[in-house]
């Protein structure tokens, strides 16, 4: 991976490049947009956002994910939206970043790829003989959030399969942003067993790489907004990522999603590693209370997923934190500057769904 930033009084922008052999026409990067300036009111930081947005862009090719964090969603999702403009996979969440700015955005950029909408929140991105379908932004209106959890697994397995695709077979990674998670959490885990009990998505089968964190929309109705991507195509393997050596299965606590997935492509090899907290194999949390040994240990543990498969941090485009106090935000920062001085990542405030986890962590690698 090829780290290059880019930085002004307004802007620090962070890519992440992979070039397969040396070849510019098949390369993918990962950028992270934080704003630096928290003084500008939301719209001029929008506007600066925005600029920087389409450099990124003409230099990184399609983009194949944008996502947008938001310190006051209700406040800002409409002008965001009316701002950016893009017909591409796009998710927009309440997660504030804690440099104490309103706005920042991940983008996922690939060369040579075409991407055309084959749904009202699915995208379909085209390349190298590789179709992915991407679901974002999945929002339902049922009571509660076991049913919009149902709901939104339903209208996201109906969309695989109305592409000839299955929720079992293709989907690789999924991410649901609940609402609350203290309260709504529950609801989230029990939905997802009942969809995944439909779709023989057992301890004995595999499951779905996914992260579970608060996150907020722009209306309160929402307990639960979903993204996902699955993939189709000839010569793909896929691995599951357990750790066994410092992690548990997920399913002795009742939990359904894999550790982590690697996807091995005929020419690259693309690894999601789910939200990773300070946990050991047995499933209880370590360091309790203490966010800096929390810190340190969920990274090992996110280093010993990688390395099961077949690559490391080296590999890395981007980075995902989440704190649950902003106050331990300053030690948070100073460990990936330390550890990852040039890995693209964002920290923003986000509670993990076990009140006594200060911190976790996701990832996407790519070689």
């Amino acid at each position: 991976m090829l780290y290059t930033s880019y930085s002004d009084r307004n802007i620090l922008t962070r890519t992440g490049r992979w070039i397969p052999d040396g070849t510019p026409d098949c390369a993918e990067s990962f950028t992270i947009l934080s704003l630096t300036d928290t003084l500008m009111q939301f719209d001029r930081q929008l506007e600066v956002l925005s600029d920087n947005l389409k450099k990124v862009i003409e230099d990184g090719g399609t983009p194949v994910l944008m996502r947008f964090f938001l310190s006051d969603p209700a406040n800002q999702t409409e002008a965001l939206r009316e701002s950016i403009v893009y017909d591409c996979p796009v998710s927009v969440i309440g997660q504030a970043p804690l440099n104490g700015t309103k706005i920042a955005a991940m983008v996922w950029c690939r060369q040579s790829a075409a991407i055309c909408r084959v749904g009202d929140r699915m995208h379909k991105v085209t390349g190298r003989g590789i179709d992915e379908y991407w679901f974002t932004g999945g929002l339902s209106d049922s009571e509660g959030s076991y049913n919009q959890t149902v709901t939104l697994l339903d209208e996201l397995s109906s969309g695989l399969e109305s592409q000839g695709l299955t929720l079992r077979d293709h989907c690789m990674r999924t991410w649901l942003f609940v609402q609350n998670i203290d309260v709504n959490y529950k609801g989230v885990v029990d939905g997802r067993n009942t969809v995944f009990d439909r779709h023989g998505l057992t301890p004995d089968t595999h499951f779905i790489a996914s992260t579970g964190i608060e996150g907020l929309t722009s209306d309160c109705r929402n307990k639960v907004m979903l993204d996902a991507v699955a993939v189709k195509g000839p010569g793909i393997l896929v691995k599951y990522l357990h750790g066994d050596s410092h992690l548990n299965r997920t399913s002795e606590y009742s939990v359904r999603f894999e550790r982590g997935t690697m996807v091995e492509y005929p020419d690259r090899r693309h690894v999601y590693i789910s939200g990773t907290a300070s946990i050991d194999n047995k499933g209880q949390i370590l360091f309790e209370k203490d966010i800096v040994n929390q810190t340190n240990r969920m990274i090992e543990n996110v280093g010993v997923l990688l390395e099961e498969a077949g690559c490391g941090f080296a590999q890395v485009g981007a980075m995902t934190v989440y704190l649950r106090d902003i106050a331990d935000y300053a030690a948070v920062k100073k460990i990936f500057d330390i550890s990852f001085p040039d890995c693209p990542r964002i920290i923003v405030q986000a509670p993990v769904c076990r009140p006594g986890w200060l911190v976790e962590m996701e990832c996407i690698a790519i070689y």
